[in-house]
């Protein structure tokens, strides 16, 4: 609940969300993966946070953004490159980790492939996003999206006099649960360990396993997967 609250002030306070948000990804991914000693891969971790968060938990961070005015704090290492083309040694890190980044993309299944090709052997990929029929797949122009991206951009900027940060067709895009586990349970390279409502209690787990109920239940659905 307490991320839920954060959610509505990810633009009025962002220090505050993207901090709670880091936090939690980190304690989620220690129960996968022993992160003291483990070199870590974010891809768009964006100014810090995350950073911050895994080096605290005794893990070496690189972070990966697009975004050249990312200012990141001295302590951070980061590149700024693609997530679908990531300038890193194939099987080079032990945890590659990307959180609410599907959504944003064109190729995100690209960007999954990377993930997968610069973890090593018996490595981890934790990747999570945001589906498109969740209460939350519109982001900021949410619940209207349920009648159509181009609608619910549109009542937006009537309503505001501005564009919505995120831009449905341009950086906002509709994909599904069931595709992100297509995905994984066909990828030659990868076992997928667990997938689950990431910002649901546990017993919520089984909401995964439902088509069609999955798609508008989920806030937010994460991936566990082992590289072979």
């Amino acid at each position: 609940m307490r991320l839920f609250r954060l959610f509505l002030v990810e633009q009025t306070r962002p220090a505050d969300f993207y901090s709670a948000l880091a936090a939690d990804a980190v304690q989620q991914l220690a129960e996968w993966v022993a992160l003291p000693g483990a070199l870590v891969l974010d891809v768009g971790g964006g100014p810090g946070y995350f950073g911050r968060a895994f080096q605290q938990a005794g893990a070496s961070y690189i972070g990966v953004e697009l975004d050249v005015s990312t200012d990141l704090p001295a302590e951070i290492v980061g590149l700024c490159a693609s997530g679908e083309a990531l300038p890193i040694r194939s099987q080079s890190v032990d945890v590659a980790y990307s959180s609410n980044v599907v959504e944003h993309l064109r190729q995100p299944w690209v960007m999954a492939d990377e993930l997968l090709r610069v973890t090593k052997s018996g490595g981890t990929v934790f990747l999570s996003f945001t589906p498109w029929f969740s209460p939350w797949g519109g982001h900021e122009t949410a619940p209207w999206h349920f009648l159509g991206g181009g609608y619910a951009r549109r009542r937006y900027v009537r309503k505001t006099g501005r564009q919505p940060k995120n831009v449905f067709g341009q950086s906002l895009f509709d994909y599904r649960v069931s595709q992100a586990l297509a995905w994984a349970r066909s990828h030659p390279d990868a076992e997928l360990v667990a997938a689950f409502p990431r910002y649901h209690p546990w017993w919520a787990c089984w909401l995964v396993r439902v088509p069609v109920l999955r798609e508008v239940a989920l806030w937010n659905l994460a991936m566990v997967l082992r590289k072979r």
